[in-house]
């Protein structure tokens, strides 16, 4: 790995030249370097690296000289395994010979003489290979060009007008699509007697932006219908122009039976035409391990990315009532574009090659339509409160499921809600920045989220009954983020996302909610700086950071994934619950550093060593002196009152100006010394002072695969006795370090009942080596997961 050239040495981490890409820790570094990006630009590099010795540069040449001649004039040098000539103005050619030693040959000669025309010769300069990240750069220009016009305009309602205008689908884009599919139509139906092709997705849902894929439906229904006829017709005996199988031998698809042939053979199928029929049509390719198989193409002179699914009717269907949502309500289609165009400047949606753990625009527009459906009053209606307004005619039922609504936006009630487009984007960043994701089932069908328990009961059931009868009604993959698609109630359309991307969203929905709140959101600059939602689209690094945060980690509380037990404690606690449950983090967060990780843990000198003596006191501590906590064991109205009129109201992060929530408890200590702590700001908690010696992160996944052989283990972080033993294996063959990492662990309770979560603030107290933020990524993801792992064990949870 040192000797790659490659890979360069970062204070965060690591840096690979080639790909362009920094990588947090060893681990991260080793599974790029194998990984198919790395690896294919390697090759491609290489490939290169081989041509250019291979090659010399010709010039001195005129439009009417061919390939073919240049071919073969320089084939007395050598054997010719190329010619590349530029084609815009004829004036040069390359020409790679298939060995070396014909470089040398052709140099040596004195004079090039072809056609009457001179020719000059000289070896083919090296250039270093860089990978050019022509996307990002893109959006970067785009954005500039955005700024200058988005500031000039007097209103964020204006600029996200202007949004729309500027990135939505213009009508020679539609019109050259709908040509498409009609070639397509025309080109299918010769090869699928009645079949048709129906468009679905960005291009017609009143969404796309320019360039977004043409996404297709293939609707065989009808051939199937046709082969059936045709089949029953000729069976009785061999009629005229029949083949020895009774199809008619005009018929294309005398090879294959629709009723029989599976999803596979039809789309290989598809492939063929496409390939065949379909004129500046490449790059197609089929995609079967998608959760609906696809095959996916390019048109080259539109320049436009294609697929086409078989079976596909609820994305249809879903696509129409994304259209009737944009007919009922003009504001919805502002709000979508400039909260799409938020999310992919801040990574958070945007997947590169379709599939990845960000947001997809499906699920975040069904998000902006279940807080839309949330306001007061509401702005949208209930999918169930559309199906009541339908009429008979209007009814639908797509593979078990009802998906009915009306037709026409007319026939829905206008919203009573006025408020401005301006007012809905920040209450989108307020709803979503304190929304209880982990505890949550959201539902745009009924516009109310569901307990999470709820569908872990229903799982348990199907698994134990695993009746056939109930495949349409299996709940849904469960995730970080949980959001049921308005009509196929079994899935759950972020069920892509990770933990990161989830925390990640909600982070920069919290950081949105700050912005909206100031004047550079709400009043265009006098002068000219930027203002509205042009800082809210600046990517991170652009805008300077005047206070560097500490780290931190974030372990929320999941109800339903603590043991029996415990949660009857829990429930037992009553409005101490929080208290109690942070105990019990606290002690797994200590169990971690010191039994799994191996670290030497401190604790603050004015508490017992005890873990839970410790975390109770600590709970205790933070009560007495934090105003940011949210709760208290013994609230009262009055507190509440005199709390209110201490501090601003409002809930806000920890670290804010503003106190999370105005429930303390000023019992516990004087309401003169309460409002003192406040005005001071965020108090210091009592945290551990750690001390590791060993590189514990680097290279976990492969010690833990040699030591575990089962390809069905379980993940990392589930199993404590394993961890124990991949730390202990790493520690005994590995050498110390020259200089510990030592760092300090600052724990805090924060939010609301069900929004609950135990903060980490971690803090480098000496790392002369640069080592902290290896370490903090690989918590970032480890801790978590073995803090739950432990409270799911009752011993663990002590």
């Amino acid at each position: 790995m040192e000797s790659n050239s490659d890979i360069k040495t970062t204070p965060k981490g690591f840096q690979c030249t080639l790909c362009n890409v920094n990588l947090p820790n060893l681990p991260s570094l080793e599974q790029h370097v194998k990984g198919r990006k790395h690896q294919t630009l390697s090759t491609v590099r290489h490939s290169r690296k081989t041509q250019e010795e291979h090659s010399v540069f010709v010039s001195g040449i005129k439009p009417e000289v061919s390939q073919t001649e240049l071919a073969e004039y320089f084939q007395k040098f050598g054997s010719v395994a190329d010619v590349i000539m530029d084609k815009d103005k004829g004036l040069y050619a390359i020409v790679q010979f298939s060995e070396k030693e014909s470089i040398q040959a052709t140099l040596s000669c004195v004079e090039h003489q072809m056609k009457g025309l001179k020719l000059r010769i000289k070896p083919r300069e090296k250039k270093e290979f860089k990978l050019i990240p022509k996307k990002s750069d893109s959006d970067k220009q785009v954005l500039d060009r955005l700024k200058p016009q988005l500031c000039q305009l007097v209103s964020v309602d204006a600029q996200m007008q202007f949004v729309v205008e500027r990135f939505q689908l213009g009508e020679n884009e539609k019109k050259t699509r709908g040509l498409l599919v009609q070639l397509l139509q025309e080109v299918f139906v010769e090869f699928f007697p009645d079949s048709q092709i129906v468009p679905f997705g960005s291009s017609v849902n009143t969404f796309g932006v320019h360039s977004c894929d043409l996404d297709l439906f293939l609707d065989l229904e009808k051939t199937k219908m046709f082969q059936a006829h045709a089949k029953f017709t000729t069976e009785p005996e061999k009629g005229e122009g029949m083949s020895d199988d009774g199809h008619s031998e005009d018929s294309i698809l005398s090879d294959i039976d629709l009723s029989t042939a599976s999803p596979a053979e039809v789309l290989d199928l598809v492939s063929m035409i496409l390939k065949r029929c379909v004129p500046s049509v490449h790059k197609v390719n089929v995609v079967s391990s998608a959760r609906l198989p696809v095959v996916k193409f390019h048109h080259r002179e539109l320049n436009l990315q294609g697929d086409i699914t078989l079976n596909n009717r609820l994305a249809v269907r879903n696509t129409r009532f994304l259209q009737l949502c944009s007919g009922i309500e003009d504001r919805l289609r502002p709000l979508v574009y400039t909260i799409r165009y938020w999310a992919k400047q801040k990574q958070l949606a945007g997947n590169p090659s379709g599939a990845g753990p960000l947001l997809n625009n499906y699920a975040l527009t069904l998000l902006i339509i279940f807080y839309l459906q949330n306001c007061e009053p509401p702005v949208l209606s209930t999918v169930d409160q559309l199906k009541d307004m339908a009429c008979e005619e209007e009814e639908c039922v797509i593979e078990g499921w009802n998906c009915t609504f009306p037709t026409q936006p007319i026939a829905v009630p206008i919203s009573k809600n006025t408020q401005s487009l301006s007012t809905l984007l920040s209450g989108f960043f307020s709803f979503y920045a304190k929304f209880d994701f982990a505890g949550s089932v959201i539902s745009v069908r009924e516009g109310r989220t569901f307990p999470i328990t709820d569908f872990l009961s229903k799982n348990k059931d199907e698994e134990a009954t695993k009746e056939p009868s109930r495949i349409h009604h299996h709940s849904p993959k469960l995730g970080p983020l949980n959001l049921l698609d308005p009509f196929e109630l079994s899935h759950n359309v972020a069920g892509n996302l990770n933990d990161r991307t989830q925390r990640c969203f909600q982070k920069e929905c919290q950081e949105a909610e700050k912005y909206c709140r100031s004047l550079q959101y709400q009043r265009k600059s006098t002068k000219g700086k930027s203002w509205g939602l042009v800082r809210l689209f600046t990517p991170h690094g652009e805008v300077p950071h005047t206070k560097v945060e500490k780290l931190t980690i974030s372990v929320p509380f999941k109800s339903a994934l603590l043991p029996e037990a415990l949660r009857n404690q829990l429930h037992a606690a009553g409005d101490g619950f929080r208290l109690l449950w942070f105990q019990k983090v606290c002690a797994a967060v200590e169990s971690v550093l010191k039994n799994v990780l191996r670290c030497h843990v401190t604790p603050p000198t004015n508490f017992s060593t005890d873990s839970e003596d410790w975390a109770v006191k600590a709970a205790e501590e933070m009560e007495t002196t934090s105003s940011s906590l949210s709760t208290s064991l013994n609230d009262s109205y009055d507190s509440v009152e005199s709390q209110n009129e201490a501090s601003p109201a409002g809930t806000a992060v920890v670290g804010a100006k503003r106190p999370l929530s105005p429930d303390i408890d000023t019992s516990v200590s004087p309401q003169g010394k309460k409002q003192r702590l406040t005005r001071r700001g965020k108090p210091k908690l009592p945290a551990w002072t750690c001390l590791q010696r060993h590189m514990v992160w680097a290279g976990r996944r492969k010690v833990r695969r040699e030591l575990i052989k089962d390809p069905d283990m379980r993940p990392e972080g589930s199993c404590v006795q394993v961890e124990s033993r991949v730390t202990a294996h790493i520690i005994e063959k590995e050498p110390e370090l020259k200089e510990p990492l030592e760092f300090k662990v600052e724990p805090q309770v924060v939010g609301e009942t069900e929004s609950t979560k135990a903060v980490l603030h971690l803090e480098p107290t000496s790392d002369n080596a640069g080592l902290f933020n290896n370490f903090f990524h690989f918590l970032d993801a480890f801790l978590p997961k073995m803090v739950e792992t432990l409270l799911q064990n009752e011993t663990g949870a002590v």
